[in-house]
């Protein structure tokens, strides 16, 4: 009971709540259900792209494309709205998740295959999804009157006083947890960014985890590449440009470790429900954009610095001369 009061994803939940409380006895409307619920809807797509990421860099790896995937996945499935508009919405959003899946096969055969370190290999991917983007419209956009009705009204739908994207992130939510907590592939990303070396004795196939740890986040981010598209009601090159940071940031404040092996699905949400708070919080209390984008870096300064300081471990001393050394300076 003690260590779950000490753990990261309690003390982050407790800062919220009062970061929450405060900020709602300054400007009460902040807390009024309509904001909360617009500001959840918002940052869903931060949420499973949060919980995506961290599978990635479990194993040590980084995904620097999912926002490009996300760009590049929404424009397809956009395209196929405009131009097949009869066609089922289901099938609509396969297109967006089946492209993202692809996408992020490539990242993961690139990493797991060839060997070629993941934050070169996802950077590349990142500028080529842009580009393709670029040549597939020959620099036009895919607007919000050229998109099917259907495919522009699921995400705005609400049931129970939630929106669609909320509804999702709680499903999406629940198969990650499951598939991390209960299933040996999903402990095996644990064990491979935890030690590679003692994974492998253990019959893990750290090549097999990294190719499907890049899968994952790319079927994610192809399906948030629709719901991004359709819930603004646009599609070009640029859209979520550099959202790649935000979704990294969410994870390290969520307290997953850069170095691997060590995150949880409460964390990564935490870490991206803290981020949502901050954005809609700032302009609620008339924070100018310059102290807005100050105070968000620090805020991720901080993290990076807590969770580096929580990393920190001594080694372990094992000659006695060394333990001796070790006794005299302490």
């Amino acid at each position: 009971m003690s260590a779950a009061l000490k753990s990261r994803e309690f003390l982050l939940a407790v800062a919220l709540a009062v970061a929450v409380a405060v900020i709602g006895l300054y400007q009460p409307v902040f807390v009024e259900w309509e904001n909360l619920s617009d500001m959840l809807t918002e940052t869903s797509v931060l949420f499973m792209l949060a919980l995506a990421q961290m599978v990635v860099i479990l194993t040590r790896g980084i995904d620097l494309s999912v926002a490009a995937n996300l760009a590049l996945s929404g424009f397809l499935a956009a395209l196929v709205s405009q131009y097949y508009p009869g066609v089922p919405l289901i099938l609509m959003i396969l297109v967006g998740v089946l492209s993202g899946l692809v996408l992020g096969m490539l990242n993961g055969v690139l990493v797991a295959a060839l060997g070629i370190p993941s934050i070169v290999v996802t950077l590349g991917t990142l500028a080529v999804y842009r580009g393709m983007i670029i040549i597939i419209a020959g620099g036009d956009q895919v607007n919000a009157s050229e998109m099917g009705v259907s495919f522009q009204a699921f995400p705005k739908d609400s049931f129970l006083g939630l929106t669609t994207p909320i509804w999702i992130t709680i499903v999406v939510s629940v198969i990650f947890w499951v598939f991390l907590s209960f299933t040996r592939t999903g402990r095996g990303f644990y064990a491979v960014g935890g030690n590679p070396v003692a994974a492998r004795y253990c019959g893990i196939d750290q090549g097999k985890q990294e190719f499907l740890a890049y899968s994952i986040s790319g079927a994610v981010s192809g399906l948030c590449g629709y719901l991004w598209v359709a819930r603004y009601g646009v599609a070009y090159s640029e859209i979520a440009n550099g959202y790649e940071l935000t979704v990294i940031a969410a994870c390290v404040i969520g307290g997953v470790s850069i170095g691997g092996g060590v995150g949880t699905v409460p964390g990564a949400l935490l870490g991206a429900l803290f981020l949502g708070i901050v954005n809609t919080a700032l302009p609620v209390l008339q924070i100018t954009p310059f102290w807005q984008m100050a105070i968000s870096g620090a805020v991720i300064l901080a993290a990076v610095v807590i969770n580096a300081r929580a990393e920190r471990r001594p080694d372990k001393l094992i000659l006695p001369e060394a333990r001796r050394l070790g006794r005299q300076r302490s």
